[in-house]
């Protein structure tokens, strides 16, 4: 599955398909009115009635064209939980047999900086698959449409974002690869890749870290057939672009994070 997000012009009215909105923890819809029909605010005023008001987000089928997402936004709330409000999300669409939808983050009533990038941000980590040696892979396109007046995300947190995705992806990847695939000489090939962004790679051979006294290290690795290596990645900033520093310094954070410890 593949997602794109597209910002449309504020003056974008009332969409026909699916709709994303915010509501607080009450699931008070009263100031959706401008987002939605009378006929749409009647029938769900009525079905929230017996809604289990407790769940983090309730949806509304409208018609077969359209169904219309209710997303609670609790009083204290992290980053960490509103991610899990856009992986959750993104739980719904991947079941769903529809492929566009519209998120209007107007009536997001949070002091959280940031709220709309962070939700997307999380859809965007729960949409990864590892499928390369999968025969049918799953070519769904959805299309994420951003309307509404606030709908809008810094260049510097758009770069944070994708840094921190890439990396993800990055590290995920290398953590599903069977064994067979990637035995340590691979491992230590695609590290290398790196440094065409900038990353001082260092791998050290058997021979290298005898010398260098890592005998416990190269114990372990006589258990296998496959020749031991150890790799090192050193990041030391560059001043003279900051935009590619900060791309850098979070990809190497992720993928420190989530394979190397």
């Amino acid at each position: 599955m593949t997602i794109e997000i597209n910002y449309k012009n504020s003056s974008f009215k009332k969409p026909t398909k699916n709709l994303v909105l915010f509501v607080d923890k009450n699931f008070n819809i009263s100031g959706l009115k401008k987002n939605i029909s009378n006929t749409e605010f009647s029938y769900i005023s009525d079905l929230l009635k017996n809604s289990d008001l407790k769940k983090n987000l309730l949806f509304f089928e409208v018609n077969s064209k359209k169904t219309i997402f209710l997303v609670s936004i609790k009083e204290k709330i992290e980053a960490s939980d509103i991610e899990s409000l856009g992986a959750e999300f993104h739980s719904y669409i991947d079941y769903d047999k529809k492929n566009e939808y519209f998120i209007n983050p107007d009536n997001i009533n949070s002091k959280f900086e940031n709220f709309l990038g962070h939700f997307l941000h999380g859809l965007k980590l729960k949409s990864y698959e590892f499928n390369i040696y999968k025969s049918k892979k799953n070519k769904k396109h959805i299309l994420i449409n951003i309307i509404g007046n606030e709908n809008k995300i810094t260049t510097k947190n758009e770069l944070r974002f994708r840094a921190i995705e890439k990396g993800t992806f990055f590290a995920r990847d290398l953590v599903s690869e069977p064994p067979n695939v990637l035995n340590p000489k691979e491992y230590a090939n695609r590290l290398l890749k790196l440094r065409k962004l900038g990353i001082k790679v260092t791998v050290y051979n058997e021979s290298q870290m005898k010398n260098l006294g890592m005998h416990s290290l190269l114990g372990v690795g006589r258990g296998s057939i496959n020749e031991s290596f150890l790799v090192t990645l050193e990041w030391n900033g560059n001043k003279k672009d900051k935009k590619r520093l900060y791309l850098l310094s979070e990809k190497v954070f992720v993928l420190t994070r989530e394979v190397f410890l």
